[in-house]
């Protein structure tokens, strides 16, 4: 296969990558409203470690063993990553709408690049920042549903909060897994972080008496786990990881604006979700402040 032939099939998987995931905003508000929050996260991350360990074998012919220098990042980013995150996202489409939640975590990426500004001393442009201030006011408005004095108002509802939960959960096992040793391969890392993940999420999850809850769950709730697990985390994350070794991590980071976008036409095409202009405005702010600090990261980093 030609070179050409090859980057053009990463760019499909890429795309096809961030509509499966625009589509877990709709997925996890079914599975939120049918099975407890916890439980569900358990379960799909059991079957993903199923998965990754196949996808491990398959590729690797292994699954190579964990240096000890990498047990402190495979924690945190379990703990991070998997445990917060996913109590975070479920447990928030509860009480959200998969559509808000989708434009909420849009902001992912700015919210990266201004940690690393505050704290661990990457460069910020003024082209980057405006694109920061953009984002976060777009988001804003989104948490507010329209109206930002909401939130000074104390208006800002659980869904909302759990929500910018997963940002920041995300955000925290972005830095951490940048200080994996690199003794493994990315896939192997993320397969021990599903696993520690899973272990934190099993244990937490006999709070909602996941033992009696378990052979209770529906036919389609399954369906809903196995989505999750197979086509959501361990094919998107591998197809991803991939993207980023071809194109790089700041071309692939572009497409992660097609989620939000999909997470709200798949909310409006399946479940008849109908979100206020205002919050689309929001949403959309909040892509092109994102876009604008990937731009700028990139033109920043070409010099």
């Amino acid at each position: 296969m030609s070179t050409f032939s090859t980057r053009m099939w990463v760019y499909i998987l890429l795309v096809l990558t961030n509509l499966i995931w625009g589509s877990t905003w709709v997925v996890g508000r079914l599975l939120a409203q049918e099975v407890p929050p916890i439980t569900a996260s358990a379960l799909r991350f059991a079957l993903a470690c199923i998965a990754l360990g196949g996808l491990l074998l398959w590729r690797e012919g292994c699954i190579p063993r964990l240096p000890k220098q990498d047990a402190k990042v495979a924690f945190g980013l379990g703990l991070t990553g998997i445990f917060l995150y996913s109590i975070c996202f479920l447990t928030g489409l509860k009480f959200t709408t998969a559509g808000r939640g989708a434009l909420i975590v849009a902001l992912n990426p700015v919210m990266i690049a201004l940690v690393a500004w505050l704290f661990f001393g990457e460069a910020m442009s003024w082209l980057k920042a405006l694109g920061i201030v953009l984002a976060l006011t777009g988001c804003i408005w989104v948490v507010g549903n329209g109206h930002p004095q909401n939130i000074l108002n104390g208006e800002l509802g659980w869904g909302e909060l759990l929500i910018l939960g997963c940002v920041i959960a995300w955000a925290v096992y972005t830095f951490i897994s940048r200080r994996a040793s690199g003794s493994v391969s990315g896939l192997a890392m993320n397969f021990y972080g599903c696993a520690i993940g899973c272990v934190l999420l099993g244990v937490t999850s006999l709070l909602e008496h996941s033992w009696a809850v378990i052979p209770h769950i529906a036919g389609r709730s399954w369906l809903f786990l196995i989505y999750l697990a197979f086509f959501a985390t361990a094919l998107s994350y591998t197809w991803y990881l991939n993207a980023v070794k071809v194109l790089g991590a700041g071309r692939a980071a572009i497409f992660t604006n097609i989620t939000p976008l999909s997470g709200v036409a798949f909310g409006a095409m399946f479940i008849h979700e109908r979100l206020p202009l205002a919050v689309l405005m929001g949403g959309l702010v909040t892509i092109s402040g994102v876009l604008l600090a990937l731009y700028a990261d990139q033109k920043q980093k070409n010099k």
